[in-house]
């Protein structure tokens, strides 16, 4: 008799809609990871703050924004891309019941940004 280990999907897994309902974002797994795709925008937009100048006409809409590696008891690291600022931080991400938390920095620490996204 064999058995197959079955994986199973990180909780954080899903679709998500940021603090202001404008933005959606699809969580799923890529590698040993979780990757965020940007999926939809209620006044879909182009990347123009983007430092690449060339993806600056690029819609936002299909950019994968989030790259995370598991950390332990349900939180996350890795990079966040801001769409709005065109910055990429280092960040963390917790997942708690049908939300998660996510906080970044850039330059060091000197500047920090969190935001809650609930799962839709």
């Amino acid at each position: 008799m064999t058995t197959t280990a079955v994986a199973q999907a990180p909780e954080i897994v899903g679709t998500y809609v940021n603090e202001s309902g404008r933005t959606k974002v699809r969580l799923s797994e890529c590698g040993a990871g979780v990757c965020g795709t940007v999926v939809w925008m209620k006044e879909p937009v182009n990347d123009v703050n983007n430092p690449d100048v060339s993806k600056r006409d690029r819609s936002v809409v299909g950019i994968q924004a989030v790259s995370l590696k598991p950390a332990g008891d349900g939180t996350y690291a890795g990079t966040l891309y801001d769409t709005e600022s065109g910055k990429t931080y280092s960040g963390k991400a917790k997942f708690s019941g049908q939300s998660v938390e996510l906080s970044g920095c850039v330059l060091g620490g000197l500047v920090c940004k969190g935001s809650t996204w609930r799962r839709e």
